[in-house]
């Protein structure tokens, strides 16, 4: 397989100008002719439906919520960046991409991430337009605040609930595409097959969740926005129903699968209070600005934090950083919380903590300041621990927040199958190994907004104008059949451990092996492990209820199911990455100092994995990353 990623030719910053002169267009009376699927309603993907059917494609939206406004991107609470420059501070589309290129260790495609950068600012016009309303300066301008790995403001918010006010004003667009007849929207269907027809993609199987109705849907081109991966882990700060089934499917049918290994740990999350817990809650990387992040000095140390002095206290990013103190990009300042707790210096009853305090910001501010601007948070955090956050500092330790492995896609944002487009979280392409906060809303709106309306034209052009294959098509039915015949081996299956049971087992050998820390010997370990916890999976799981029905226990089982080849996938990608990089560490390639040590000779490029069927080690494919612009150097900041 040769991976072209149709990067145009010409000087950075004119390749997105160049690349959409030289594309292809569809004529506007032609564009109602052409059907298109859009799987996952959040940002990416509402904005992508929207935006399309604006455009005159005939649009479907599927999603396996009622609403599409129950999307995950509702949880993201601190910002999203845009190279505006509004704080007068030095920013511009070039700072932009060189802290984005730089956060994510390098190991991104630089075309890309210029391009995210330079319609960044497009976004919050956009945005704004719609309705959004983010924070403003006292006369009326948008304001900003700061985020990890950049020394500027760029980051707009609207406090700490900027992603559901982004998915509102991305769903009011999207509701008056349906309203007019454009978008045919398709509430609690979930995705359980991709249909390739000709080497093309053409359709998708789904499943009613209430009914249990497995239908067909046919199409032109196919998008997948369905999220991350992050709870193959069991415990993240993703919504519970996040999954990569969608994403995996699409895989098995021909898409590769770039980058699996390379998995966000944020530092800034409630810990884990115990063995109960199916979910863990994220405390926005915005608090950052004002918090400050210390462990104590001395290993053991149960006293109250506010018993602790000033001396004896370890403000160990302040120290180690200087140059961006608590604002370190999430990966370096997730390995520091371990570092410290590793060696003893951990709070609260597990000793996996740290504490982020606020009193230095309350005493300088004033504490109606502080709750003015991260309120709800404090709210969610007292809700959670009965604690104050406005009285002793907050207990915080890393956890999986976030995937930058995903399908591969080329510059157009089309996977390895053709015809088959991926856009958000759900596609490897903008993030390399490290994403910096504020970075995924970006992303997600820059694809749906405006990436996707200027490329999807450059392949529909060269697809006939006929209908849509027909649902009783030869591949349509075999596609069916399959998804037929994998729910029902799951119900049939006459076991006595419950599906969450294996999840949680999956998850603790993916943590253990495959998370903050990685080793050649701890892989190999999992790549041993998941393959057997996979066929006792298979042989003693239990599902109960039927098909016909609301069978939450069978959507879960499928999920997980997929997640056992992921796991594995992803711990195969750990082991051939021979360095650390980003939120990669392994553990036998770091420096004197504990960071992370890239190896720039062998690893740079981007590791896509083939499926070559069940049983069968995937093939691995790499594409070179080539810069241009950039000069590759090692990550600092000190």
């Amino acid at each position: 397989m040769i991976l072209d990623s149709k990067i145009p030719s010409g000087p950075l910053e004119k390749k997105w100008d160049k690349h959409i002169m030289d594309g292809k267009l569809v004529n506007p009376a032609n564009k109602r002719k052409y059907e298109v699927i859009v799987v996952g309603t959040g940002l990416a993907g509402a904005s992508a439906a929207s935006s399309l059917a604006e455009l005159g494609y005939t649009v479907k939206a599927f999603t396996f919520h009622d609403s599409p406004r129950r999307a995950h991107s509702i949880s993201a609470q601190g910002g999203i960046n845009a190279s505006k420059n509004y704080q007068n501070d030095g920013d511009s589309v070039y700072r932009l991409f060189y802290d984005t290129v730089k956060g994510g260790d390098f190991r991104s495609r630089e075309a890309n991430v210029y391009r995210l950068a330079q319609v960044s600012s497009n976004i919050i016009d956009q945005c704004t337009a719609l309705g959004v309303p983010f924070a403003r300066e006292y006369g009326g301008l948008l304001a900003n605040r700061s985020f990890g790995g950049a020394q500027v403001s760029r980051t707009f918010y609207a406090r700490g609930q900027t992603g559901q006010q982004l998915l509102l004003g991305a769903y009011s667009g999207l509701s008056r595409q349906i309203g007019l007849g454009n978008v045919q929207s398709f509430p609690n269907n979930e995705m359980l097959e991709l249909v390739v027809i000709d080497g093309h993609a053409r359709g998708i199987i789904t499943r009613n969740v209430i009914t249990g109705a497995i239908e067909r849907h046919s199409a032109h081109s196919v998008v997948l926005a369905t999220g991350g991966y992050g709870n193959v882990f069991y415990l993240s700060t993703n919504a519970l129903n996040c999954n990569v089934t969608a994403a995996w499917r699409a895989h098995r049918k021909g898409a590769v699968f770039a980058n699996p290994c390379y998995t966000q740990i944020h530092p800034t999350c409630i810990p884990v209070s115990g063995d109960y817990q199916s979910k863990l809650t994220l405390m926005s990387e915005s608090l950052r600005n004002d918090g400050r992040i210390w462990a104590p000095l001395k290993q053991g140390d149960k006293r109250p934090p506010n018993q602790i002095p000033e001396d004896e206290r370890d403000y160990y990013l302040e120290r180690k950083y200087p140059s961006f103190g608590n604002l370190a990009p999430r990966d370096i300042s997730s390995r520091a919380a371990k570092e410290a707790c590793d060696d003893g210096r951990g709070v609260g009853e597990t000793g996996l903590g740290v504490y982020l305090d606020f009193k230095d910001a309350i005493a300088r501010l004033g504490e109606d300041t502080i709750r003015e601007r991260y309120g709800n948070l404090f709210d969610i955090y007292h809700e959670i621990t009965g604690e104050s956050a406005y009285q002793q500092p907050m207990r915080i330790y890393p956890a999986v927040h976030y995937t930058m492995g995903g399908l591969w896609v080329d510059y157009n944002l089309m996977s390895s199958i053709p015809g088959c487009f991926v856009l958000g979280e759900a596609n490897y392409s903008d993030h390399g190994a490290n994403r910096l906060g504020a970075s995924a809303l970006m992303q997600g709106l820059a694809d749906g907004y405006f990436v996707l309306p200027y490329t999807l034209p450059h392949y529909l052009a060269d697809v006939p104008r006929d209908p849509a294959p027909p649902t009783d098509h030869l591949e349509f039915v075999k596609a069916e059949e399959d998804v037929v015949e994998r729910t029902n081996k799951l119900l049939d299956n006459n076991g006595k451990q419950t599906v969450k049971s294996f999840h949680k087992r999956l998850g603790k050998i993916m943590w253990d092996k495959c998370g903050m820390a990685r080793n050649k010997a701890g892989l190999e370990e999992a790549i041993k492990q998941i393959p057997e916890l996979r066929e006792e999976f298979h042989a003693d799981v239990r599902v109960p209820g039927t098909v016909k029905d609301l069978n939450q226990s069978l959507e879960i089982a499928g999920r997980v199911a997929d997640f056992f080849e992921l796991g594995e996938l992803m711990c195969r990608d750990a082991l051939a990455r021979e360095e650390s990089c980003g939120g990669h560490f392994r553990e036998e390639y770091q420096s004197e100092e504990g960071e992370a040590t890239r190896n720039d000779a062998e690893y740079a490029h981007v590791s896509a994995w083939e499926w070559k069927g069940k049983d069968q080690p995937p093939e691995h494919h790499k594409e070179p990353l080539e810069y241009e612009s950039v000069k590759l150097a090692t990550r600092s900041y000190k």
